[in-house]
C-alpha cells in the first residue's frame, strides 16, 4: 500500500512538465538539481535554531532590553478561586455577563470583584515587553541576515531584473547554485522552527493567518525544491525578507518607547509591504508563474498547484494589508499606539468600594497599562 502510494504521488506527470522524467534531473554533465532527500536536514537544522533562539534570546536580547530600559510590568494577581479558576481553564476567558451572575453567587462575592478576577487573571497570562522584545529581536537578525544573504545571492542573477530568465532552461538546464541552496535549506529550517515553537510563542490575534502562512510557505519552497523552481521560489524569498526586516526592527523601537523612530520605520515597513506583497508579487512573480512557463510546456499538474499556494499568499497578504491601512489610518488621524495583532492589556479599574464590594479596602483607579506591540 505504501509503495502504491508512494509511485503515485512522486509521478512524473504530476511534478514535471510532459516529456520529462525524474530521470531528467539527475545529476550529470556538471549539472546538479535539488534532490528531495537534501530537505530531511531542515528538520535537524530547525532544531538547532532553537537552540540558537533560546541562547540569543537570554544571552543577547535580554541585555539589550534591560539596557534600553524595557520592564515587565508588576502584574496584580488574580486571588485563588478554584471555582473561576476552572471556568476561566474550562470554558471562557470572557464569561457572558449571565454567566459572571451565576459565579458570583457561587462565590459569595459581588459582581464587580467576578469581573476584576477575569480582567487580571487574563493579565496574567499576556506577555511582558520583555518577551515581545526578545522573539521580535531574533525575527529581527534572522530577517536581516536572510535579506543580505539573498541579495548576494541573487544580485548578479540575470532573473532578478527579467522574469523570463526564470524560465529560459527550465527545468534540466538549470543547475543548482550552492547559494541557493543555502538560501532555501536556511529559510525553510527557519519557517520549521517557527511552526516548532507556535506552541510557546506569543499567539496574536492573527494566530491562524500565521500558521496558514507558514504551512503555505513550507508547501511552496518543498514543492519548488523538487520540481526545480528554485529561481523562483528565491525571488519569493526576498520580497517576503524585505518588508519582515523592517516590521521587527519598528517592534523593536516601540518596545523601547523611540517613538519617533518607530513611527518613521513603520511609514516605511507599510509603503515596501504595499509595493512587494500587493504590486510586485502578484503583478510580476504571479504573473511569470502564471504565463511563461506555458509557452514552453502544456499546464500539468504542478504548474496549478503551484500557483495555488501562491495565491493563498496573495489572499494573506491582502488580510495582513488591511490589518496595516487601519494601522496607517490610525497613525494619520490619531495615535499609533499598539499593533492590531496584539492582545492587548486590559485597564484594571478599581473604583472606590462600596457596601456592596463586601467591606473591601478603598482602592484608587488603576493605571492605563503599556501599549503592546
Amino acid at each position: 500500500m505504501l509503495q502504491v502510494v508512494s509511485e503515485w504521488f512522486w509521478w512524473d506527470r504530476i511534478w514535471l512538465p510532459v516529456n520529462l522524467t525524474w530521470s531528467d534531473l539527475e545529476d550529470k554533465e556538471g549539472r546538479v538539481y535539488a534532490k528531495v532527500s537534501h530537505l530531511y536536514v531542515t528538520i535537524l537544522y530547525s532544531m538547532a535554531f532553537l537552540i540558537m533562539r533560546y541562547l540569543f534570546e537570554r544571552r543577547i536580547a535580554t541585555p539589550i532590553a534591560v539596557s534600553c530600559g524595557i520592564k515587565d510590568k508588576v502584574q496584580q494577581k488574580a486571588s485563588h478561586s478554584p471555582i473561576l479558576e476552572r471556568y476561566f481553564c474550562d470554558h471562557s476567558r470572557n464569561p457572558a455577563q449571565s454567566d459572571i451572575d451565576g459565579l458570583s453567587k457561587k462565590c459569595s462575592c459581588t459582581r464587580r470583584q467576578v469581573e476584576r478576577w477575569f480582567r487580571r487573571r487574563r493579565n496574567q497570562d499576556r506577555p511582558g515587553l520583555q518577551r515581545k522584545f526578545r522573539e521580535a529581536c531574533w525575527r529581527f537578525v534572522f530577517y536581516l541576515s536572510a535579506f543580505i544573504g539573498g541579495l548576494i545571492a541573487l544580485y548578479d542573477k540575470p532573473w532578478l531584473y527579467d522574469t523570463r530568465e526564470v524560465w529560459i532552461g527550465f527545468p534540466k538546464q538549470q543547475s543548482m547554485l550552492d547559494s541557493q541552496y543555502w538560501y532555501y535549506i536556511l529559510e525553510m529550517s527557519f519557517y520549521w522552527s517557527l511552526l516548532f515553537s507556535v506552541a510557546f510563542d506569543i499567539k496574536r490575534k492573527d494566530f491562524k493567518e500565521q500558521i496558514i502562512h507558514h504551512f503555505a510557505t513550507l508547501i511552496l519552497l518543498a514543492f519548488s525544491w523538487c520540481a526545480n523552481y528554485i529561481r523562483i521560489g528565491t525571488l519569493v524569498m526576498i520580497i517576503h525578507d524585505a518588508s519582515d526586516v523592517l516590521l521587527e526592527s519598528a517592534k523593536l523601537f516601540n518596545y523601547a518607547k523611540w517613538e519617533r523612530t518607530c513611527n518613521i520605520i513603520f511609514i516605511l515597513f507599510a509603503i515596501v509591504f504595499m509595493v512587494t506583497r500587493l504590486i510586485i508579487f502578484p503583478f510580476w512573480l504571479i504573473h511569470c508563474a502564471w504565463v511563461y512557463p506555458v509557452v514552453s510546456y502544456p499546464p500539468f499538474f504542478g504548474y496549478y498547484f503551484f500557483n495555488v499556494m501562491l495565491l493563498v499568499l496573495q489572499l494573506l497578504h491582502i488580510f495582513w494589508a488591511c490589518l496595516i491601512l487601519r494601522m496607517v489610518k490610525k497613525f494619520l488621524f490619531g495615535n499609533l499606539t499598539q499593533d492590531e495583532r496584539s492582545d492587548n492589556e486590559e485597564e484594571d479599574a478599581e473604583h472606590h468600594t462600596t457596601e456592596e464590594d463586601g467591606g473591601h479596602p478603598k482602592v484608587k483607579n488603576g493605571s492605563r497599562a503599556g501599549t503592546s506591540h
